[in-house]
């Protein structure tokens, strides 16, 4: 697999769509090409199949400029999820035409028609019944990176710091005066052990 460029910040992201929707060409283009690393990775869950790589990667960049296009900031997510949706999307279509992705049961074959007469596949049910699924996965390996941030960037003051700010490891949560009374120092302090950790566990999961 070639190797791709460091995906955008959340607040590089925020700043080169903010100048997509005010019609910045060179922002879309840095967009399209800082995500790339994000079709790569759903590109290797369908390793194996009938399609080489840099066929994959070529389908599922149009999803990601697709999803480059189309994305509203405002409903809350970041475009990394809902590029992913649009990179699998465009693959799985590309399967469904081809019929390759499986050889032995075709899961595009019809097995049923729905309320409304239109023939539905396994694929359908499968992919309603997954809705959401891709999220869950993302979700968890950011939480692993987190950890592993955790782990890997903070001093011994600063972990104990957020695993008793944020209850890690099934501990409760404490107030930054609560911290501040348990290790002997001021709350001030506490504040800003908790700031300096955070940011190296951000800078890392970026």
């Amino acid at each position: 697999m070639k190797t791709f460029p460091q995906p955008l910040t959340a607040q590089e992201e925020a700043e080169y769509l903010r100048r997509l929707k005010e019609g910045d060409k060179e922002a879309k283009d840095i967009l399209i090409r800082r995500n790339m690393r994000l079709v790569a990775h759903v590109v290797k869950k369908y390793q194996g199949t009938d399609y080489e790589n840099e066929d994959l990667l070529s389908v599922g960049t149009i999803g990601l400029i697709k999803a480059v296009n189309t994305f509203d900031a405002g409903k809350g997510s970041r475009l990394a999820t809902y590029a992913a949706k649009c990179v699998e999307n465009e693959i799985l279509m590309l399967f469904r035409a081809g019929k390759k992705y499986s050889k032995e049961v075709s899961i595009y074959d019809p097995i049923g028609t729905d309320k409304d007469g239109e023939t539905v596949s396994l694929l359908d049910v499968l992919e309603a019944e997954g809705r959401g699924a891709l999220e869950q996965v993302i979700l968890k390996q950011d939480i692993q990176k987190l950890y592993e941030a955790y782990e890997q960037d903070l001093k011994d003051t600063e972990k104990t710091v957020i695993r008793m700010r944020y209850g890690l490891f099934g501990s409760k949560e404490h107030t930054q005066r609560e911290i501040a009374q348990v290790l002997g120092i001021s709350r001030s302090y506490v504040s800003r052990i908790e700031k300096r950790a955070i940011e190296k566990m951000r800078e890392e999961f970026l």
